[in-house]
């Protein structure tokens, strides 16, 4: 792996630490374990979290890391590197605390982080049933009354749901305000009315746990309220302006090299025709273009990361990572099994899994079809057409 993007000595060291605890903690053998069971290892999480992989992000002040999304995403490209379900378990809580981050106030971020550096998970509270990529859908609705707010609805596809400590949660204030009408809240998880769903039995990212979020008349104070009330949308959009770099493209950055250096170790001992298939100009083709996918990928979600540490957000940027990332995860995870042959296929080995989880990331934070609607729209306004 080149480390030619100026990183600095400690995020160096950082990402070195990582690589070398979480190839040794989760070994293939407790990922296809944990995939079988659709389980997240949980004694993994915590030793995360006091390492402070979960809390990188938040301030020093309150406890966390105090860095950046450059540091995040060379986190996350390690964690992906292994598997990318588990990578989605700590990504999201950088994810659920970014709108705190961006919209809170000090006493918000200090009761929120609190959770998190205490070794806490946490969820984002956005998509529903009716309401994936149309978030303008939901039915989530917090009503004031007195000095609470009272939250009723069901959230669906919920990382980290069942686990989580604490949620950022999306709910409609003003209906028909259409995304005007959305606002932010921050929900402890041991307020009553709060209970767990249907969980999903995925695809692939088994290793992170998917589930209904259910909030039957749940109250917050009235303090809670993240932002401005009908801030909702705005909020969610801008944290995902932050977090689809690392949270998707790095991520999927790490499980493109993980698929890399696996084809070449196997190519170069799978014997075929009395040589290894390495040899042959198709393979060597095939990894050559798995490579120039990788570092093209790569190289934009460094590029976007260190844009915004350097407090430059660009929304189209940020969808050309997460959709860049995760098509050619897609693209490289397939060719992987061709490589691989009937062996990729099978379950003895992680190539499978690795296709298994690549799929998601065309899908979760904004599928990549809204992703294109971003770009295309903001070269549109760059050219003066709209």
């Amino acid at each position: 792996m080149r480390e030619d993007f100026g990183f600095t000595q400690d995020q160096i060291d950082i990402q070195l630490m990582t690589r070398d605890f979480i190839r040794k903690e989760l070994t293939f053998e407790r990922i296809k374990e944990c995939d079988e069971k659709n389980e997240v290892p949980m004694d993994i999480v915590k030793k995360c979290a006091e390492m402070g992989l979960t809390s990188i992000t938040l301030p020093e002040s309150i406890g966390g890391g105090g860095m950046g999304q450059v540091t995040n995403s060379l986190i996350l490209e390690e964690i992906g590197y292994q598997d990318v379900g588990f990578a989605t378990t700590i990504g999201a809580c950088s994810l659920a605390y970014e709108p705190i981050s961006l919209f809170g106030t000090q006493e918000q971020k200090e009761l929120y982080g609190k959770y998190i550096v205490e070794g806490g998970l946490a969820a984002f509270a956005l998509t529903e049933a009716d309401a994936g990529s149309d978030v303008s859908n939901a039915r989530t609705t917090a009503v004031k009354e007195g000095d609470e707010w009272v939250i009723n609805g069901t959230k669906t596809y919920i990382t980290n749901g069942a686990n989580a400590s604490i949620y950022t949660v999306f709910a409609v204030t003003n209906p028909g305000a259409g995304t005007r009408g959305m606002s932010c809240f921050i929900v402890e998880r041991d307020r009553p009315g709060i209970s767990v769903g249907k969980e999903e039995d995925k695809m692939g990212i088994r290793l992170s746990n998917t589930c209904e979020v259910i909030f039957d008349n749940v109250r917050v104070p009235a303090d809670h309220l993240v932002g401005k009330e009908g801030q909702g949308f705005k909020i969610a959009m801008s944290t995902f302006d932050i977090t689809r770099p690392a949270g998707v493209g790095a991520c999927c950055c790490g499980a493109m090299r993980s698929c890399i250096d696996k084809c070449l170790e196997y190519a170069a001992t799978r014997i075929t025709f009395g040589q290894p298939i390495l040899q042959n100009q198709a393979i060597q083709f095939m990894i050559a273009d798995m490579e120039i996918r990788y570092e093209a990928s790569r190289a934009l979600a460094y590029k976007v990361a260190s844009a915004i540490d350097a407090g430059v957000i660009d929304s189209a940027l940020a969808s050309a990572s997460k959709t860049m990332s995760s098509d050619s995860l897609v693209k490289i995870s397939e060719d992987a099994i061709q490589i691989f042959g009937g062996n990729g296929y099978s379950k003895e080995y992680p190539i499978e899994i690795i296709y298994r989880n690549a799929k998601i990331s065309q899908i979760f934070e904004g599928t990549n079809q809204v992703q294109r609607m971003v770009i295309i729209k903001s070269l549109l306004k760059a050219s003066g057409m709209m």
